[in-house]
């Protein structure tokens, strides 16, 4: 019942913006991430002071992951996990510190994954730990 739900979701956000590959890869992404074992629990999180944005937050075993999901149409013009360059990975830890502190989670069971979505040939790859961020230092 809750995959035809997703489905339904899905096709109605296909149908509402068709060029909307970003909305369609974290759609997949959620799925792909669910079918591998994990628990989304919050989509799109952005913090209070508006840095950054988390695609998905999810727990796979004992690690709080936070997702960075990239989608191309094709990998013509390079594979979508390149696009997460250095100031991208500031703006998510920046966020995902926020996520953390307000989830209770100390920092040693948080993990960052980039998960890239080519839409034709659909293709999806789960990049786990695919950097680090550093410890946040007390003050």
């Amino acid at each position: 019942m809750m995959s035809l739900l997703y489905r339904l979701g899905d096709a109605l956000r296909r149908r509402s913006g068709a060029a909307d590959h970003g909305r369609l890869g974290e759609d997949m992404a959620h799925r792909y991430l669910r079918g591998h074992g994990c628990t989304v629990v919050a989509r799109n999180y952005r913090p209070r002071s508006g840095n950054g944005e988390i695609d998905l937050v999810a727990w796979h075993r004992e690690k709080l992951v936070f997702v960075e999901v990239k989608t191309r149409a094709t990998a013509e013009f390079g594979e979508p996990e390149g696009a997460v360059d250095a100031e991208k990975r500031q703006h998510l830890a920046r966020a995902a510190r926020d996520y953390a502190r307000r989830a209770g989670v100390g920092w040693e069971k948080a993990r960052f994954d980039i998960v890239a979505v080519v839409l034709s040939p659909r293709r999806i790859q789960w990049i786990q730990d695919a950097f680090l961020a550093k410890q946040p230092t007390q003050v």
